[in-house]
This record gives C-alpha cells, sequence and structure tokens, in this order.
C-alpha cells in the first residue's frame, strides 16, 4: 500500500494537520477513540492542541486511549500517561470517563489482559492511531528484537526494552492495523534514515523494523513529516 505522505515546514503545521483530521472524523460520528503516542513529537502536539481546542462540547466527543505504556506509576517521569497529563489533559475540560489509560502500576500481565479487553469491546478498535517512530525502527512498544509479538493474537501484550529491560504494556498489530485512520508523526534529522527505509523501502524491510508493518486494512495511512525527517525522501 502507498501511505499518504505530508511534509511540514514547521512542528505548529505538522500539529494543525493532527488537528484537522480530528476535526474530519467528527463529522461522521458523534464520539472517536484516539491512541495516543508517547515522546517528543507528541508532546508539542498535546501542547498545541490544549490551546487550539478548548471547548467542554468539543471533548466530550473524545474517548483518549494509549498505544503504550512503561510499567511505571503515572506520576514517574517514564509514564506516557503521565506526560500527556502534563500536556494535555490537566488543560482541557476532557471527561475524565473519557479517558482510558494503560495502569502502568498494575501487575503487567494482568493490566495487558485487562486493557486488551477494554479495547476489544469497542466495535472497531479506533478511529485513529497516533504514532511515533524510533531511531531504531520500532513504533508502540514492539522492537526489531521483538518483532514477532507485532502478529500476536492477543490485542495487548508485555514486552521488555530490549536496553533497560524495562517491561512495557502495548497494543499489537492487530489493533493498529485495525483503525480506521492510522498518522505517524516524525520529527527530526535523526529519523530521516528510518523514514526513508521504511517508506521507500518496505518490502526489504518488512520483517526487519515493526513500524515497516503498520498496514491499516481500511488503506489509511498517514505520514506526516516535518522537512528534517523528510530529507532523504
Amino acid at each position: 500500500m502507498m501511505p499518504q505522505i505530508s511534509i511540514f515546514e514547521t512542528r505548529d503545521d505538522l500539529n494543525r494537520e493532527v488537528i484537522n483530521l480530528i476535526d474530519y472524523l467528527l463529522q461522521s460520528k458523534s464520539t472517536i477513540n484516539i491512541a495516543l503516542s508517547g515522546g517528543s513529537t507528541p508532546k508539542a502536539l498535546f501542547d498545541y492542541w490544549s490551546k487550539a481546542k478548548c471547548e467542554f462540547d468539543y471533548w466530550k466527543r473524545i474517548r483518549l486511549f494509549w498505544g503504550d505504556e512503561r510499567c511505571v506509576p503515572p506520576n514517574d517521569e517514564m509514564s506516557n500517561f503521565g506526560m500527556t497529563k502534563e500536556h494535555l489533559l490537566d488543560k482541557i475540560p476532557i471527561p475524565p470517563g473519557n479517558i482510558f489509560r494503560i495502569v502502568g502500576e498494575n501487575d503487567p500481565e494482568q493490566e495487558a489482559v485487562r486493557y486488551g479487553e477494554l479495547i476489544e469491546k469497542e466495535e472497531h478498535f479506533f478511529d485513529l492511531v497516533l504514532l511515533g517512530l524510533g531511531d531504531d525502527g520500532h513504533t508502540v512498544s514492539i522492537f526489531p528484537s521483538s518483532i514477532k509479538l507485532w502478529k500476536s493474537s492477543k490485542p495487548c501484550v508485555v514486552n521488555l526494552h530490549p536496553d533497560s529491560g524495562m517491561k512495557r504494556i502495548t497494543i499489537t498489530g492487530k489493533v493498529i492495523n485495525s483503525a480506521n485512520y492510522v498518522a505517524f508523526l516524525v520529527t527530526g534529522d535523526s529519523k530521516a534514515i528510518k523514514v526513508k527505509e521504511i517508506i521507500l523501502h518496505r518490502k526489504e524491510n518488512l520483517n526487519k523494523y515493526p513500524a515497516a508493518k503498520v498496514a491499516p486494512t481500511s488503506g489509511r495511512l498517514l505520514w506526516l513529516l516535518d522537512t528534517e525527517a523528510a530529507a532523504l525522501l
């Protein structure tokens, strides 16, 4: 499948495109489910989003989930939820019942089962999954060394970071590729090589990089890049 590639001069331009996509999805549904990503690029998005949209009527129509989480409490600096809370949730009037966090302080195996069951209750999983791209080609918390987990029959699994050994809970390929829209948000020149390898040489890297396995059955795959990340395309 050929993704839709958009290149932006500034991060604000990229962030605005994400908000426009969400607005588009809200035109056809009363509520939408979004899976969020961690990392520096989403952090900038969350800061932008919190300023762009402050209406309660808007936020009550959005239900937020997470693509992955480190197995730490929400007040830990490594927590994806904690970062989202600081940069988005604390600044917007979203109903608490619309926030579905992965409980990182719970027993990892039990939490993976619980969150997987929660996701499977949703009729079509997610309207939008936001993904980051690691320098090693990983996405969510599925790494090249654990790429076999991509094809897990479970919606959520526990994985270990290959370097730190920290446990993480992550959604799997079946959830990502079932989404209505999947959007990679990638910024910075450190990502340029992997962007090139995955977009231009996907077939050769299909079993090497988890990010190359992102292929939603809907056909709606977006790569939203800044000029630095897109420099080698």
